[in-house]
């Protein structure tokens, strides 16, 4: 049987020209051997299978050509230009080139190099495999310019085994280089990070992975469709040593052709077509298919969750599509890329927008729900009420029925047909002051004399009901107010003539008589004038009044009654207290301030509250730290006592204590506490004496 090479180890690059996806890293080390700046240590890091270690030996190989070196040479003795050479290692790939190579790179070639040397850091990751590294550096090279040590996955190594090789990364050798090749770089510890060049390497795009795995298939005589090699760059995740693994595997699986459903297939990747499928059940609005293709997907097996991404990435695509600027981003075939556009047309912008913040939502909430397929079909209903525009469609006849009920009533509504709507002709003051806290008065029918005139501003007709209409001679014209009262609200009115009545200047305010009761109408005599008071109360609490008939009202009395009558009811008069009083109500706050706020209670425990005069407290504080916590809730406080006290002309002052206590300092030194123990004991000093001892400093 024939030894099997996979793709990922056949076709690994072998020049800087042949690394996919890593021009910029690629350029700055061809620009450094070009220019002899080759840094001591180099640190590779990025995700797996992105060409970390494959770029790691190919300038290894590359610094040690003897060819490049020579050419190297003389270009910069002006002997030949730069141009007329690549950067390049000697190719080696046939039998032709191998006459031609240099012995570096034919040695590199047979795996038989001496100048190379590759450790894995995770099987060789103590003290004393760093110790034999270190001991290795002292050699030199036998062949070639340097000795290259590559250490992959370098992040296994220890603590102590990083801090070992420190020295030795920091200071080697002039003919040694090291190559670091990590895919965790956040475990190498700083002093490490900081002695190399860091090259971060980033994941290989569909496109440059779909061109590298049509190379392949083309040499191996392997007939692909291009959206099945797609399919395999997408599964990947930027790694190209994962698609070509995923290649051989298909290729095994279908022989010398391979197909869009074949991948789908063994990948166990859920079909595109499902995707447009249950996007149009949304735009036709047909929960019922929706669900059952919810259902078949369930039973083919495959993961909710991937069914949710791949949910979120179709609608991805069609916002995508929504404007000619971002058709570039979406990485797929030309026909795929129609469809997605013909599907974007039945939706819009915001729809779209709101679809992926739900299945973002029902994403989060996955792992955590107990009945994960009732969540996704939550989901799915709810994509086909916002998509298919049934949302749109209730919330607008939401808004329709909501503005019809709020809109007002029409003069000519049915409520109105059944009794005529004459109009009133009133004098309507500029200002008027409410009438809600006059006492109802009696309607006088008088002679002709002087009296007040009604109110210049219409009852709203909403609460008034109608009432009886009284033939009267037609009034003067008041000025015209500043406020006029909707009619829409008004209920109808009588006709009623007044008789010729003199004019009242009107007021600045016009009253709201929306609360108006029925008044029964009085037939008035023609009045001489009174001047109008400066403001006139609304009628909202006056009650029917009934008619009296008086001989004679006198002038002076109808101006009693024009003036304001406002209701101007004193409230209850203020409780006197004591300092029992405040006392005791004090206690209480404190009570109440040991739960809600426990530091402002610790604080006025120790505070006294004093009466200075008639109703001023003074809260007096023991410093000024406690005078300022005071004051700041001194608001609160005032109301709290005003309400407990029932006294609302209390005021608070805050202020400290005119004497403090001072604390007695405590003895430090001995010789302090010497004489703190003499006071109490006269007899120790003598003891001292008589003994002669001193007390040390």
């Amino acid at each position: 049987m024939e030894n099997f090479i996979v793709s990922a180890r056949q076709y690994r690059p072998k020049t800087f020209e042949t690394v996919i996806g890593q021009n910029a890293i690629t350029n700055t080390l061809k620009n450094a051997i070009k220019n002899g700046h080759i840094g001591q240590s180099f640190l590779f890091c990025g995700p797996r299978g992105v060409g970390k270690t494959t770029c790691a030996r190919i300038f290894a190989k590359t610094i040690n050509c003897a060819v490049l070196a020579e050419n190297i040479k003389k270009a910069k003795n002006g002997e030949i230009d730069f141009n007329s050479f690549s950067i390049e290692s000697c190719k080696t790939d046939t039998e032709k080139d191998l006459e031609h190579a240099c012995e570096s790179c034919k040695s590199f070639k047979e795996n038989s190099s001496f100048n190379i040397y590759e450790l894995d850091a995770a099987s060789n990751r103590n003290v004393e495999s760093m110790r034999h590294l270190i001991e290795h550096v002292r050699i030199q090279p036998q062949t070639g310019i340097y000795s290259v040590y590559i250490i992959d996955e370098v992040h296994m190594l220890t603590t102590e085994a990083f801090n070992t090789f420190l020295k030795t990364l920091e200071e080697p050798p002039g003919y040694v280089k090291f190559i670091l090749a990590t895919t965790e770089k956040n475990k190498i510890i700083p002093t490490i990070l900081s002695r190399c060049q860091i090259f971060d390497f980033r994941r290989i795009g569909i496109s440059d992975i779909v061109k590298q795995l049509a190379s392949v298939a083309a040499m191996e005589n392997i007939t692909a469709q291009e959206e099945a090699l797609r399919i395999i760059a997408q599964k990947s995740d930027g790694g190209m040593r994962d698609a070509l693994s995923m290649f051989d595997q298909i290729v095994s699986f279908s022989g010398n052709t391979l197909t869009y459903n074949q991948v789908i297939d063994l990948l166990n990747i859920l079909d595109y077509e499902y995707y447009f499928k249950i996007c149009d059940e949304f735009f036709g609005g047909t929960e019922a298919a929706a669900l059952n293709l919810l259902n078949e997907i369930w039973e083919n097996g495959f993961d909710p969750q991937e069914f949710l991404n791949g949910l979120s990435h179709h609608l991805r695509n069609l916002l995508i599509m929504q404007d000619v600027l971002t058709v570039p981003l979406l990485e797929s075939s030309e026909e795929l890329r129609n469809r997605y556009a013909l599907q974007a047309k039945k939706s819009t912008v915001s729809s779209l927008m709101r679809a992926l913040d739900l299945c973002a939502q029902c994403d989060l909430n996955y792992r955590a729900s107990n009945n994960k397929r009732l969540l996704v079909e939550i989901l799915l209903l709810q994509l086909c009420e916002l998509l298919s525009g049934k949302a749109a469609a209730l919330s607008a006849s939401l808004s329709a029925a909501t503005a019809s009920t709020n809109a007002p009533t029409s003069a000519t509504s049915p409520a109105q047909s059944t009794a005529p709507q004459p109009s009133v002709q009133v004098a309507p003051p500029a200002t008027q002051p409410t009438q809600a806290q006059i006492p109802p008065q009696p309607t006088t029918q008088a002679a002709p004399t002087a009296t007040t005139p009604a109110p210049a501003t219409e009852p709203t007709q909403a609460q008034t009901p109608p009432q009886p209409t009284t033939q009267t001679a037609p009034p003067a014209t008041a000025p015209a107010s500043a406020e006029q009262p909707t009619q829409a609200q008004t209920l109808p009115q009588p006709t009623t003539q007044a008789a010729p009545t003199a004019t009242i200047p009107a007021s600045a305010e016009q009253p709201t008589q929306a609360q108006i009761p029925p008044q029964p109408t009085t037939q008035a005599a023609p009045t001489a004038t009174a001047p109008a008071s400066a403001e006139q109360p609304t009628q909202a609490q006056t009650s029917p009044q009934p008619q009296q008939k008086s001989t004679f009202v006198s002038l002076q009395s109808m101006t009693k009654e024009a003036e304001p009558q406002t209701n101007t009811a004193t409230p209850a008069a203020d409780q006197q207290f004591t300092q029992h009083d405040l006392s005791r109500e004090w206690k209480t706050i404190l009570a109440e301030t040991k739960t809600e706020s426990p530091l402002l209670h610790s604080i006025l425990v120790n505070a006294k509250p004093v009466i200075k005069e008639n109703t001023t407290i003074e809260i007096i504080a023991e410093n000024d730290i406690q005078k300022k916590e005071i004051t700041e809730k001194t608001r609160e406080l005032r109301e709290s006592i005003r309400q407990k006290l029932q006294n609302s002309s209390i005021e608070i002052v805050v202020s400290t204590a005119a004497v403090q206590i001072q604390k007695e300092r405590q003895p430090y030194t001995a010789k302090e506490k010497f004489n703190a123990l003499n006071k109490t004991n006269p007899y120790l000093q003598n003891f001292k004496d008589e003994l002669g001892l001193e007390i040390e400093m």
